[in-house]
């Protein structure tokens, strides 16, 4: 079942986001380099789906891994996040997308040696998130 507050038209969607947003979330575009407003956070909390609000990452699972975007270890939740293959550009990768509302979040990177738990980068957009930051 759907959520009655989330969009379901693209014509929503263009109304509720921002055209930056909607470039990146609606059209799987990818904002530019040590730009995002998250690439350098070290705020505790949770990271949201902008278009949802659907809990995707958490600063626990967060790192530094100089790509110019956010970067974290794992998803908060896996069921939260859809895996898809992705052979744009002229090469195979794997995109990252909301499960709840489908948008586009970034991509994720395995093997490429990080000291984390999973050898996993999730190279997400800030613009694709919204940070919750953590009450004491």
């Amino acid at each position: 079942m759907s959520d009655p507050t989330t969009p379901t038209s693209e014509q929503d969607w263009r109304a509720t986001l921002s055209p930056a947003e909607y470039a990146v979330l609606r059209e799987g575009g990818t904002e530019p380099a040590f730009r995002g407003e998250y690439t350098d956070t070290e705020t505790e909390g949770v990271y949201a789906c902008r278009a949802c609000d659907a809990d995707l990452f958490t600063s626990r699972e967060k790192f530094h891994s100089g790509c110019g975007w956010p970067a974290f270890f794992a998803p908060a939740d896996a069921d939260n996040v859809r895996l898809i293959e992705d052979r744009s550009h002229g090469m195979i990768r794997t995109e990252v997308r909301c499960a709840k509302c489908d948008s586009h979040l970034g991509h994720v990177f395995r093997g490429e040696g990080f000291s984390t738990p999973t050898d996993e980068r999730y190279c997400i957009n800030s613009i694709s998130m919204t940070l919750r930051p953590a009450t004491n």
